[in-house]
């Protein structure tokens, strides 16, 4: 960082220290972490600090429909700083069935006049599945189904996101036989979102989602599911604790057993780490040191963010690998099973029967030359 950018950065987080009650180093560890996060060249943890400072709080539109409310629950426990010195700072959270005080009609009046106000520019967020069967008469909002509650605020919207595994591609309430028709937004709207699947997924993918969007006025590079690639860019595996367990082949066979109490890698107890893309073995949840992580804990990843993996594939079952094969030097994750005809087997039985006379030969020389090789003679 130049000393000019590290200069405007201080003095961003002078007047974010009296404004929002963080430290300066709090703040400016923030913005160049979530620089690093976003994969975003020199200098623009400047960008970031600026934008957070002064620019415009974006009004944010926040549904519910199909989902536990976990997404919800895990960005309040946010920190570094916390969801209500930073979050709630930035952003105009103006509609939140969950966190807002209106209710009934209140509730409805403030999402509207959010909407009218910020035409074109509000962000929605969209938490858990939409039904889709019957007309989406399996739920209902203000006597709206949640189709028309979501094509409408997405109409005039300058971003949509999706938060968790529901609202990416309709998650558990989508599970077979999924009775109610339960969708993605991007199924239900007929067109991209920005998805950050998870169950919960990471407040951190969100926020530095939303950091991005404040700071530049776009929505960071995605995949072709339309996730953040800079937090879904690289499988759980690569970047996991126990890998070096994996491409050794230590392997924990049963839960509870010596390889499980030693920390090998999981993969034969059903890790879906090999497939699954996902920034939690970098990152972790909550905040609380090590092991904070579902691996980290000692269970296997289950895939959380991949549909047709999490809610679909058993927990028992072995992962695909994604490039994630170890070296040549290394034993095999799976061992090759093959069947052997009698003449190939005759033929290896002769070439060992060579190999053991060859061996027997080569020791019996090698005693014999040492018998023949003078010996030392007592001082």
């Amino acid at each position: 960082m130049s000393d000019t950018c590290f200069d405007d950065l201080q003095t961003s987080a002078a007047a974010i220290e009296a404004r929002l009650g963080i430290s300066r180093r709090e703040f400016t560890q923030f913005c160049a972490t979530t620089a690093t996060t976003l994969g975003l060249a020199a200098g623009s943890e400047t960008a970031i600090a600026q934008a957070v400072q002064s620019a415009k709080r974006p009004s944010v539109i926040w549904l519910h429909y199909q989902e536990c409310t976990g997404c919800s629950e895990s960005l309040l426990r946010a920190e570094h700083p916390t969801l209500e010195k930073l979050i709630l700072d930035t952003i105009s959270l103006d509609y939140h069935e969950t966190l807002m005080a209106a209710a009934g009609h209140q509730a409805e009046a403030a999402r509207k006049s959010a909407m009218a106000a910020n035409k074109g520019k509000y962000v929605l967020v969209v938490e858990g599945a939409i039904p889709t069967k019957d007309n989406g008469i399996y739920c209902k909002v203000g006597g709206h189904t949640a189709m028309d509650l979501v094509k409408e605020c997405a109409a005039d919207a300058a971003a949509v996101i999706a938060i968790g595994s529901c609202a990416s591609w309709g998650g558990m309430p989508s599970t077979g036989p999924n009775p109610t028709g339960s969708s993605g937004v991007a199924k239900v709207l007929g067109k991209p979102v920005l998805s950050i699947p998870g169950c919960p997924p990471n407040p951190y993918n969100f926020l530095a989602t939303v950091v991005h969007f404040l700071t530049f006025g776009t929505l960071p590079a995605l995949d072709s599911l339309g996730r953040p690639l800079f937090a879904y860019g690289r499988i759980v595996h690569e970047n996991c604790e126990r890998r070096a367990h994996f491409d050794a082949g230590r392997f924990a066979m049963e839960f509870g057993d010596e390889g499980h109490r030693k920390g090998y890698c999981l993969y034969k107890l059903g890790c879906k780490g090999p497939e699954t893309y996902a920034n939690c073995s970098t990152i972790g949840f909550g905040d609380v040191g090590g092991s904070n992580w579902p691996v980290g804990c000692g269970h296997p990843c289950i895939g959380c963010t991949e549909q047709g993996i999490v809610f679909t594939k058993p927990i028992h079952a072995l992962a695909n690998l994604r490039s994630a094969t170890p070296p040549a030097s290394y034993p095999g994750v799976v061992e090759q099973q093959g069947q052997t005809s009698f003449a190939a087997g005759a033929a290896m039985a002769a070439i060992a029967g060579a190999a053991a006379a060859a061996t027997a030969m080569l020791t019996k020389n090698l005693g014999k030359s040492a018998a023949e090789a003078p010996q030392p003679k007592d001082e």
